[in-house]
């Protein structure tokens, strides 16, 4: 047990410092003034509500923070999808992951990732989680665009290379970008 909490404190240390900028801060991406902004309200297929996915311009980017609730302990993929619709039971209406620039899914996979590829979300045993990566170069525009886009949550770990999905598993939560 001391080694997985080892090797997890290891990995968290890892990944602040990979998004950190020179001066060792947080980069969470600067607000750009009169920025757009989108919000998804997450839900599983049956409708309950199970926290909320947001987008704002920021410099160079758009920043994606998710705040979860009452969701599956465990790790679980978070994906930006390219289709705005969330149809139960399983969702394959919100589409592939969003992928303007054609390349391969996953951080780890040298010709990717999707702009649509996000960390995945870690839930504890309080049903609760958040995330918030900023992914370079991606637009408030080009996220809603005419079908519009959808934040989903799976089932299980994104692997971070695997093309299409990073092995991550069923859809379990799903919610429909709105302008904000």
């Amino acid at each position: 047990m001391r080694q997985v909490l080892t090797m997890t404190g290891l990995g968290l240390a890892a990944l602040s410092l990979a998004a950190c900028n020179d001066e060792g801060k947080m980069d969470t991406g600067t607000p750009v003034a009169g920025g757009a902004r989108a919000v998804a309200m997450l839900a599983t297929a049956t409708g309950a509500p199970v926290g909320r996915a947001s987008a704002t311009d920021v410099a160079g980017g758009v920043r994606f923070t998710i705040d979860a609730t009452g969701m599956p302990a465990g790790t679980h993929g978070a994906h930006v999808h390219m289709v705005g619709r969330c149809d139960a039971p399983d969702f394959t209406s919100a589409g592939g992951h969003w992928n303007p620039t054609q390349k391969k899914h996953g951080t780890m996979n040298p010709q990717g990732p999707h702009q649509g590829d996000l960390p995945n979300l870690v839930i504890g045993s309080d049903g609760r989680g958040t995330i918030g990566a900023v992914i370079p170069g991606a637009t408030l525009a080009g996220l809603l665009d005419a079908d519009g886009a959808a934040m989903v949550i799976h089932a299980g770990p994104d692997d971070l290379m695997t093309d299409p999905s990073g092995n991550s598993g069923g859809r379990i939560a799903c919610g429909v970008f709105q302008a904000s």
